[in-house]
Formats: C-alpha cells, sequence, structure tokens
C-alpha cells in the first residue's frame, strides 16, 4: 500500500511562493490519481487540485486556479504543488491524497493521506 509523505510547508509572505512536495512509498504511485487538499482551522477540508495517473490532465478548485499548479514525476514517485501568489487566505495544512476517479474533489473519495505539512502565510 502506498504511504504519503508532505514536505516544502513553511511561513512565507504574502505574494511569494512555494512548492510542496508528495513522496509515495511502494511501486503503485502511477496508478493512483493524486489530489492537493486544505484544512484552515475552524474550517472543512477543502479540495485544491487534482491530477490524473499520466499527469496529462488536471483540475482545480476556483480560489486556486492561476495561482497553482500540480504536477507530478512517477519516475520519482512524487507529486508537487507549487503555490504562487499566495495569499493569507491561503494558510492551511495541506495534504496529498490518493484515489482512483478523476475530476473528483470529493475528500471521500480519496483513500489515502499523508500527514500534511502547515503553511502559513503572513501579510
Amino acid at each position: 500500500q502506498v504511504q504519503l509523505v508532505e514536505s516544502g510547508g513553511g511561513l512565507v509572505q504574502a505574494g511569494g511562493s512555494l512548492r510542496l512536495s508528495c513522496a509515495a512509498s511502494g511501486r503503485t504511485f502511477s496508478s493512483y490519481v493524486m489530489g492537493w487538499f486544505r484544512q484552515a482551522p475552524g474550517k472543512e477540508r477543502e479540495f485544491v487540485a487534482g491530477i490524473n495517473r499520466s499527469g496529462g490532465s488536471t483540475w482545480y478548485a476556483d480560489l486556486v486556479k492561476g495561482r497553482f499548479t500540480i504536477s507530478r514525476d512517477n519516475a520519482k514517485n512524487t507529486v508537487y504543488l507549487l503555490m504562487n501568489s499566495l495569499k493569507r487566505e491561503d494558510t492551511a495544512v495541506y495534504y496529498c491524497a490518493a484515489g482512483s476517479t478523476v475530476l473528483n474533489r470529493n475528500p471521500a473519495a480519496y483513500s489515502l493521506w499523508g500527514q500534511g505539512t502547515q503553511v502559513t502565510v503572513s501579510s
């Protein structure tokens, strides 16, 4: 079974950039649809971005479209989230997740989760 470990979070000023990484163990990484979600204090976990198995198709939440880019490297068993033009409201714990359904934005559709990495955007 694939295990997921996120990294790359931290403190950044508004307008800055961060790149999150999610490294997967196991040999079946390329068989999973991957997604990034986030959860701010007191809020529900929300979808951020998703990518299909080959990396040829991506989908985004409206709030991040044009600012965030999801990508994957199946040879390295890693999925990335490049976040540009960060805003204070992007502050959250970011999770990567593995699922099986393309274009899905529902957390319930993703069966495997990492432990999360904190992203804090200051003004």
